[in-house]
């Protein structure tokens, strides 16, 4: 059986939850992972040893260390997400084992 040129494409309301599949699970895991790193370390602190030069507020740093952690566990959930989809089913491949 040939393979469609095409990709494809899933209905919006599964591609929405695929995205909240992904986005929740991260955000949660940021919230954690930023009350447990801001719990020992003064974003105007890490501000002043990282960029001396840059004068940023305790708040901007919160914020700015939420998003990326939240983009680190939002691109390790799309990783796993990934590697979880269905294979698509080809005849001319045996699956090993």
């Amino acid at each position: 059986m040939p393979l469609s040129p095409v990709p494809h494409r899933l209905p919006c309301r599964q591609r929405v939850e695929r995205w909240g599949m992904v986005l929740w699970p991260s955000f949660i895991a940021a919230g954690l992972a930023s009350g447990v790193f801001f719990a020992f370390v003064d974003p105007l602190r890490l501000c002043a040893i990282t960029f001396p030069d840059h004068v940023i507020s305790r708040e901007l740093g919160y914020t700015l260390g939420f998003f990326m952690f939240w983009t680190v566990t939002a691109a390790s959930s799309a990783v796993t997400a990934y590697l979880l989809r269905p294979m698509d089913a080809d005849d001319d491949e045996v699956p090993l084992g």
